[in-house]
């Protein structure tokens, strides 16, 4: 890795874990901050297609986190992370003491609290920074991050979060409230998606014509951001996955999962838990999440238009 920057400003060298939609629309907007971005993926090719216009693709977790102050992981669970870190040629015994990894996947709030601690114990810091915009706000550093840990982490971090986001939340002085503050979102988020295929499928059952649907309730008081945002995709007959059902079916889990130990009852959530359950056991669990919208029986959706 070039780390060119090192001589010129103070900035940290930043490397980032996993380049799916999100993190690769991160890596980019780093890049276009100026920043010699190290980058590493399971596919290869997806690495080194990245650093063609500029950065350094690395072979491993740890062979990147060798080179970086600030190591930002954007894998989809914590499964994922644990094998960032904790796997073979993991990052954890790579990252210098006093480099940062920044978690940005929704995770459970105690697992990241527990996290924060095992890297702790080999003198590394640690972010909870879960994140929200999806993958085109990514790719423009206007992500919004919900933030927490230590203010020595912020000291070395605070740069690479300010290239990423518009909107940088700082939560508290410890890890887990990030987290905590992504699974409320979370709730809300697939439960509004829920709700808006849930109201598009009777009005379309109704007979009410969808393009007159989708603009009399994006100009009224029922509208969503979820239900402007996601019902675009069932008009257009696209449901390429930008954010698919079987997110949804994990993050509701933990959702749910994480109100379990309280005893606090969450109807909605579970409700919508199921409409996405339901849809990934009938097959559509790769599909866009707005594809939940075809649980519902007879309806006639929109068909793609031909090219």
């Amino acid at each position: 890795m070039g780390m060119n920057d090192q001589g010129r400003t103070a900035r940290p060298r930043v490397g980032v874990v996993g380049l799916g939609a999100m993190g690769l629309g991160m890596a980019r907007s780093l890049r276009n901050a100026g920043y010699d971005v190290g980058v590493h993926d399971l596919r290869p090719e997806v690495a080194a297609d990245f650093a063609r216009s500029g950065g350094t693709a690395f072979a491993s977790c740890g062979e990147l986190a060798a080179a970086v102050d600030v190591l930002v992981g954007v894998v989809v669970n914590a499964a994922q992370v644990e094998s960032v870190l904790f796997g073979a040629d993991g990052a954890a015994d790579r990252l210098r003491p006093g480099a940062v990894f920044v978690m940005c996947s929704t995770v459970d709030p105690h697992w990241s609290t527990a996290c924060e601690g095992r890297l702790a114990e080999k003198d590394v810091l640690y972010l909870d920074a879960p994140i929200s915009g999806g993958a085109a706000r990514a790719a423009t550093g206007e992500l919004t991050m919900m933030t927490s840990g230590s203010a020595e982490a912020y000291a070395v971090a605070d740069p690479v979060l300010e290239a990423m986001s518009s909107t940088v939340y700082r939560l508290g002085d410890r890890a887990g409230l990030g987290s905590k503050v992504k699974i409320v979102n979370q709730l809300l988020a697939g439960v509004h998606i829920a709700a808006a295929a849930e109201a598009m499928a009777l009005g379309i059952r109704a007979g009410v014509p969808a393009e007159a649907l989708y603009e009399v309730i994006t100009h009224s008081a029922g509208n969503s951001w979820m239900f402007e945002n996601r019902m675009a995709h069932v008009l257009a007959g696209d449901y390429t996955p930008l954010s698919a059902v079987d997110i949804f079916v994990k993050d509701l889990g933990l959702v749910l999962d994480s109100a379990r130990p309280e005893r606090f009852p969450l109807p909605l959530a579970a409700t919508a838990h199921q409409m996405f359950l339901q849809a990934s056991a009938s097959g559509l669990g790769a599909e866009d999440d707005s594809a939940v919208i075809k649980i519902f029986p007879g309806i006639d959706l929109p068909k793609p238009v031909e090219a």
